[in-house]
């Protein structure tokens, strides 16, 4: 039985980057001092950004190009989230197993947006 999507946290892509973001915030507690201005702040911004997109997104879909908008913006945090990650993986500030966690979930999130970009009447009321 398919659930009635309300509003944009009923969706399984938002509450699946709400949760990748704060995973991202708690690794991120682990960064070095020097790294707060720069990497830290750049990743918490996107990896919130993909969600709140997402939110942004939702209230928009009975304009298609909006909505599209808005998906692409979010992909593309995610898609720079996932950048990020691969700077503290190469920094040493994260190890193999929890990048590839939460790599692997920014591709699994981006590919639901993606979805959701090809056919955005599927989303309209």
């Amino acid at each position: 039985m398919n659930k009635i999507i309300r509003i944009h946290t009923d969706l399984k892509v938002y509450q699946l980057s709400f949760e990748a973001g704060m995973d991202v915030f708690e690794l991120s507690k682990r960064f070095p001092n020097e790294e707060k201005y720069s990497l830290t702040d750049q990743i918490r911004r996107s990896s919130r950004s993909v969600s709140s997109n997402i939110a942004e997104a939702w209230r928009k879909r009975r304009y298609p190009k909006s909505f599209i908008s808005k998906l692409s913006d979010s992909e593309g945090e995610a898609a720079e989230t996932q950048v990020w990650l691969n700077y503290a993986l190469a920094c040493k500030y994260i190890d193999v197993e929890k990048h590839d966690n939460l790599y692997d979930k920014y591709d699994h999130i981006i590919s639901m947006i993606v979805k959701m970009i090809i056919k955005p009447n599927d989303w309209a009321f």
